[in-house]
C-alpha cells in the first residue's frame, strides 16, 4: 500500500475507555452490592448498560472500531486471572460457589482468605492485583467475559475488537504464591499459558472478532534476553496458529527498545505503539527495522495518561512520517482513556477559556477522530479545528497563571545547603528520642480515619449553601474530638487528627495552592470502587497561607500524646495530579517543595514535634527503563529534602509509602533522610522490611501489619505474628507498629477493632521482648 492510500484508510479507535459512568454509576452499583442493597442481576444490569453507553458515544463521535473487555467490575488484570483460571486455592472453593462473590473475594478479600496482593500498574496510580502462581499452577481457558462482551457491543451494529492482557505481560506482573520460593520464576509457565490464550482466541473469533488486541506494555521496560525470546516464542506460536482472529500487539507508556524488532518480525497482524511519551524512539526504531510492510500500525499520538489538548499539527507531522512504514496507519490515544476523566464540560467551575486547554476522555476521542480525517482528506479537511486549536494551545503558553516571577526567582535561588538537615540521623534520632519519650515498639496510624457519611454530607451541605462555615467547622471540631478521644482510650502512642477536613490527600492541598485548577466530576479510578479526582497542576506553584496548622494545633490541644502534623509530598503532589507538560517536572517538584517547606516550618512553629510528609508515589513514578533512573531519583529525592530539612534535630519527620514494588528504590527510600518511614507490608508478608535490612537501613521503619484495603479485621495474634517477622529484619528499637496505609476509605467498626488488635499485638510482643 502506497502512503496515500495508507492515509486514505487512516481509521480512528482506542484502547479502553473510562469504566464509572458519568454519575459513577459502577462505584454505587458495586459498593451497594457489597452491602445488600443491589442484587447481582442490578449489577449486571448496570454494567450493561454502562457498556453500552460508552460504546454509543465512541462510535458517536466518530470511532470506527469500539473496544471490548476494557470494562472490569474491579480490575482488568484480576479479570486475565479469571480468563486463564489462575485462582488461588484460598479462594477456589468461593468461587466455585458464585463467580461474583468469588471474584470479589479474591479482590478484597474475606475474614478467612487474604486477598490478592495490590500494587500500581506501571507508573501510574492505577493499582492491579498480583496474579499468585507457583511451578505447579494449572491454567484453564474461560472465556465467558470476553465472548458476552465482543457480544453485546457486535449487537449494537459496532465494530469491535476484544482487548487483552497479553500472555508475557500477564506473567511478567506475576509473584510466586505464598508458600513458594521467592526465585520461582513465573515467565516459566508461558508454554503452559500458551495454549489458553490460543482457546481463549479461537472463542473470540467463533464469536465473531475480526481483531484481538494483546498488550504488552511490560515489553516497554528492561528486559533479559531470555524474556525477549519469551516473547519471540509467544507470538511465534499464537501468531502461527490458524483458528484466530488477527493479532494487534500493543504497547504504550514508553519506547518498545529491543522488544520492537521482536514484534514487528512476529506472525501478527499489527502493532500498536506510544507516539507521545517516546515518540522519537519508537519512530526510529521503527524506521530502523525497515517499518511494518504488509501490517497495521496503530499510533498512539493522543496523550491518554494526561488531560492537555493535543497539539493537533504535531501530531500530523508524527503520523506523516509514519505513513509508508506501515500498509496502514490507523489513529489512538498512546493508551487505555481509564487514566483521565470522562467529560471536561461537566466542569462548571474553571474558566471557560482555561477549560478549553482541557481534553478528558470525550474531548481525546475527538481528537483523535479529527487526527484521522486529516490524515485520510488532508489538513483542509480539518481546517476549523487546526485554527481552534493554535488559538488554545496559544492561550495556554501566554496565559499570566503558568508563569509567577516571584516562584521562579524563589526556585532559583534554592542551594544544596537547604536541602540538608542540621545534624545526621544519630544525633537526631538521641534528640527525638529525648524529647518524645515514646515506648519500646511505637504504635501509630497513617494519618486519615474513616469518612464517614455524616463528613461526607457536611462537606455537600457547606457546598450547597445549605450550612454556613462555622456550622461545618463546628463538624469538624467534634470529629476530631472522637478520633482524638478514641486513640487515646485505644493506646496509641503517637496521634493523629484524622484528617476529617479533608477531601483528599493531594486535592486538599492543591486547592490551597495557586496554580493549581480543582475539577468537580473529574473521577479517575485509582482501584476497585477507589476513585479520585486528580487536581489539575497548570501554572508556578506557591503557599498563599497556612494549610493545616489550624486543625493539627487544635488536635494537639485535647491530649499530651504527639499528635502527627500531615502532609503529602511534592513528588506525590506531581503524581497524583494532571502535571503541566510545559516544563521540566523536576522544576515543577521543586516549587511544590517549597511550598511544603513553608508548612512544615510553621507545624514545626505551632508545637508540632512530629510531621509525616507522605511519598506513596516515589516509586509509581520511578521512569520505566533503568537508565532514566538515576535523573528522575536525584530530583525526587532532592524535593522531599528540600521540603523537611528546615526543622529542629527534635522534630521527627516521617514519610510513608504503600503499594509498590520498594526493593527497586530502597536506595532513594535512604536518600531521603527521613527519620521513619512506614510502609505497606501486610498482603506481602514482610517483604519490605526483609528489603531494608538487606540495604542496610540504618533509621526506623514500620511495616504495617494491618491491610487497611480489605474489610477483613486482623486478629491480634496475626498483627503480632507480623511484627516478630518484622523484628527478624529491623531492631525493637527502631521498629514502629502502624496499618499499611490511611484509613479514610474504612468503616468504624472495623477500624476500631482492627487498630485495637493492633495495640494489643504490640503490647504482647513488647512483653516478650522484656521477657527475653
Amino acid at each position: 500500500m502506497t502512503a496515500k492510500s495508507a492515509a486514505a484508510a487512516a481509521r480512528a479507535t482506542v484502547y479502553g475507555y473510562p469504566r464509572q459512568g458519568q454519575g459513577r454509576e459502577l462505584k454505587k452499583a458495586i459498593e451497594g452490592y457489597w452491602k445488600g442493597r443491589v442484587d447481582a442481576d442490578a449489577l449486571r444490569a448496570t454494567a450493561t448498560e454502562l457498556r453500552r453507553t460508552n460504546w454509543r458515544q465512541l462510535a458517536e463521535a466518530g470511532i470506527h472500531e469500539v473496544p471490548t473487555g476494557d470494562f472490569s467490575y474491579y480490575d482488568h488484570v484480576l479479570d486475565t486471572s479469571v480468563m486463564v483460571g489462575a485462582i488461588p486455592e484460598r479462594h477456589r472453593a468461593a468461587v466455585e460457589a458464585d463467580a461474583l462473590d468469588g471474584y470479589f473475594a479474591m479482590a478484597r478479600g474475606t475474614q478467612d482468605a487474604a486477598p490478592l496482593e495490590m500494587t500500581k500498574w506501571f507508573d501510574t496510580n492505577y493499582h492491579y492485583l498480583v496474579p499468585e502462581l507457583g511451578p505447579d499452577s494449572v491454567f484453564t481457558a474461560d472465556s465467558t467475559q470476553q465472548v458476552a462482551a465482543l457480544g453485546q457491543a457486535l449487537a449494537l451494529g459496532l465494530t469491535a475488537r476484544p482487548v487483552l492482557v497479553g500472555p508475557v505481560t500477564y506473567l511478567l506482573l506475576a509473584k510466586p504464591r505464598p508458600g513458594v520460593a521467592a526465585d520461582f520464576d513465573p515467565l516459566t509457565l508461558l508454554d503452559r499459558l500458551l495454549p489458553v490464550y490460543a482457546q481463549v482466541l479461537t472463542d473470540l473469533r467463533t464469536a465473531g472478532a475480526e481483531w484481538v488486541q494483546l498488550d504488552e506494555p511490560a515489553l516497554v521496560q528492561d528486559r533479559t534476553p531470555a524474556e525477549l525470546n519469551a516473547a519471540a516464542r509467544a507470538y511465534r506460536d499464537l501468531g502461527g496458529r490458524t483458528d484466530r482472529p488477527k493479532l494487534l500487539v500493543a504497547s504504550y507508556f514508553d519506547r518498545l527498545g529491543d522488544a520492537l524488532p521482536v514484534l514487528a518480525k512476529a506472525p501478527v497482524e499489527g502493532l500498536a505503539l506510544d507516539f507521545t511519551e517516546a515518540a522519537a524512539d519508537n519512530l526510529d526504531a521503527l524506521a530502523a527495522v525497515g517499518g511494518l510492510p504488509g501490517k497495521r500500525l496503530v499510533a498512539g499520538v493522543v496523550n491518554g495518561r494526561n488531560i492537555w489538548v493535543n497539539d493537533l499539527e504535531k501530531s500530523l507531522a508524527t503520523l506523516g512520517t509514519l505513513l509508508g512504514l506501515a500498509d496502514r496507519v490507523d489513529v489512538a490515544a498512546s493508551c487505555s482513556l481509564l487514566h483521565v476523566p470522562l467529560d471536561a464540560t461537566a466542569e462548571r467551575d474553571i474558566e471557560p477559556q482555561i477549560l478549553r486547554w482541557l481534553a478528558f476522555a470525550r474531548q481525546k476521542t475527538a481528537e483523535i477522530v479529527t487526527l484521522a480525517k486529516g490524515l485520510g482528506g488532508g489538513t483542509d479537511t480539518i481546517a476549523a479545528e487546526l485554527a481552534a486549536n493554535r488559538a488554545d494551545l496559544a492561550s495556554r503558553a501566554g496565559s499570566a497563571l503558568t508563569h509567577d516571577p516571584a516562584v521562579r526567582a524563589r526556585t532559583a535561588a534554592v542551594t544544596a545547603t537547604d536541602g540538608r538537615r542540621s545534624q545526621p540521623y544519630p544525633e537526631r534520632a538521641a534528640a527525638q528520642r529525648a524529647h518524645l519519650r515514646l515506648p519500646l515498639l511505637p504504635t501509630t496510624t497513617i494519618g486519615s480515619f474513616p469518612q464517614t457519611t455524616e463528613l461526607r454530607t457536611a462537606r455537600a451541605d457547606l457546598r450547597a449553601g445549605r450550612i454556613d462555615s462555622a456550622g461545618y467547622e463546628e463538624r469538624i471540631r467534634a470529629e476530631i474530638g472522637e478520633v482524638i478521644s478514641f486513640q487515646e482510650k485505644t493506646g496509641l502512642d503517637v496521634l493523629v487528627h484524622g484528617e476529617a477536613e479533608r477531601n483528599d490527600m493531594v486535592q486538599y492541598f492543591a486547592e490551597q495552592l495557586t496554580g493549581y485548577l480543582a475539577t468537580q466530576h473529574g473521577w479517575v479510578q485509582s482501584y476497585g470502587t477507589r476513585y479520585v479526582r486528580p487536581p489539575i497542576l497548570a501554572g508556578d506553584i506557591s503557599r498563599p497561607e497556612a494549610m493545616t496548622v489550624r486543625w493539627t494545633t487544635y488536635a494537639q490541644s485535647l491530649t499530651a500524646k504527639p499528635v502527627k502534623g500531615m502532609l503529602t509530598g511534592p513528588v506525590t503532589m506531581l503524581a497524583w495530579s494532571f502535571v503541566r507538560d510545559d516544563q521540566p517536572l523536576a522544576d515543577t517538584a521543586r516549587q511544590v517543595a517549597l511550598a511544603l517547606r513553608d508548612e512544615v516550618n510553621d507545624l514545626e512553629a505551632a508545637g508540632t514535634s512530629v510531621i509525616q510528609v507522605d511519598e506513596p508515589a516515589l516509586r509509581e513514578t520511578l521512569p520505566l527503563r533503568a537508565c532514566d533512573h538515576p535523573e528522575y531519583l536525584a530530583w525526587a529525592t532532592e524535593a522531599f529534602r528540600l521540603t523537611t530539612a528546615g526543622v529542629r534535630p527534635d522534630t521527627q519527620i516521617h514519610t510513608h509509602m504503600c503499594y509498590a514494588e520498594f526493593g527497586d528504590i530502597v536506595q532513594a527510600i535512604d536518600d531521603l533522610d527521613a527519620d521513619v518511614i512506614s510502609l505497606e507490608a501486610a498482603r506481602s508478608h514482610m517483604q519490605v522490611a526483609r528489603e531494608l535490612a538487606g540495604h542496610g537501613y540504618p533509621r526506623e521503619a514500620g511495616p504495617g501489619v494491618y491491610d487497611i484495603h480489605s474489610p477483613r479485621v486482623p486478629g491480634a495474634d496475626e498483627a503480632a505474628a507480623l511484627l516478630r517477622r518484622g523484628l527478624e529484619a529491623i531492631p525493637a528499637e527502631r521498629l514502629w507498629v502502624n496499618p499499611d496505609c490511611g484509613l479514610k476509605t474504612r468503616a468504624w467498626p472495623e477500624t476500631r477493632a482492627s487498630l485495637e488488635n493492633l495495640v494489643t499485638a504490640a503490647r504482647t510482643v513488647r512483653t516478650e521482648l522484656s521477657a527475653s
